[in-house]
């Protein structure tokens, strides 16, 4: 059996990347300036954490800059070993950052709204090491990007997996209690939270234990 992947997003400070890395974390993730959602901090911040995390742990920028020039100022800026594409940019600029940052791995979010996210597999494919099915509305009023704590329907993303060749994270309102059933349904290469470990904003020990716990019995 292949091992599911964890990573743990919206880390805040060398404190919690610590606590996601004792848990058993893969990978952690650090969001930086969003039009909404939970866990942004500073470019600052991001420099600072990423200082501190040793390999193997990958570390993610989740980036909403939209051209690969301005992505790859941003990787440089940051110091992370992986970016994280939150929006459904054009895939040319994906193109742009490989040139940019050959070594910096790329990911690219695709939001589940319904079957069409399929779409959108032979679109970046060619230009990414992996995708993220997240449960964002990139076109709406209100652009959500991520972090919106909500599951998406988890039978597009189990399709999804079967027509990439890519590994898929997948993320969108996981917790210790459904992991299982999403392992389960969708055969992911790994999973992403964010809020399904948090209390009030912060990392919670018994939360992440829980989820982690529910990874590995899964």
């Amino acid at each position: 059996m292949t091992r599911t992947r964890v990573k743990i997003c919206c880390i805040s400070s060398v404190k919690e990347a610590e606590m996601a890395m004792a848990a058993g974390a893969d990978a952690l993730g650090f969001v930086a300036a969003m039009p909404s959602g939970p866990g942004i901090v500073s470019d600052a911040t991001i420099r600072a954490v990423t200082a501190d995390v040793p390999p193997p742990v990958a570390t993610f920028l989740l980036s909403s800059r939209a051209t690969g020039t301005d992505l790859a100022e941003h990787v440089r800026h940051c110091g992370t070993n992986t970016v994280q594409i939150v929006d459904h940019i054009d895939p040319a600029e994906l193109a742009v950052l490989a040139v940019s940052l050959p070594m910096v791995r790329r990911v690219q979010v695709i939001h589940v709204e319904g079957p069409e996210a399929l779409d959108l597999i032979p679109r970046y494919e060619p230009y990414i090491h992996a995708f993220l099915l997240d449960s964002g509305k990139p076109g709406g009023t209100m652009r959500e990007l991520g972090g919106t704590g909500r599951t998406h329907d988890w039978a597009v993303s189990a399709e999804f997996v079967k027509r990439t060749g890519k590994p898929v994270f997948l993320a969108g309102g996981l917790r210790a209690g459904n992991v299982a059933e999403a392992i389960a349904t969708v055969k992911p290469f790994g999973v992403d939270l964010c809020s399904g470990v948090r209390t009030d904003g912060h990392l919670d020990q018994d939360k992440l234990d829980a989820f982690m716990a529910a990874v590995r019995g899964a």
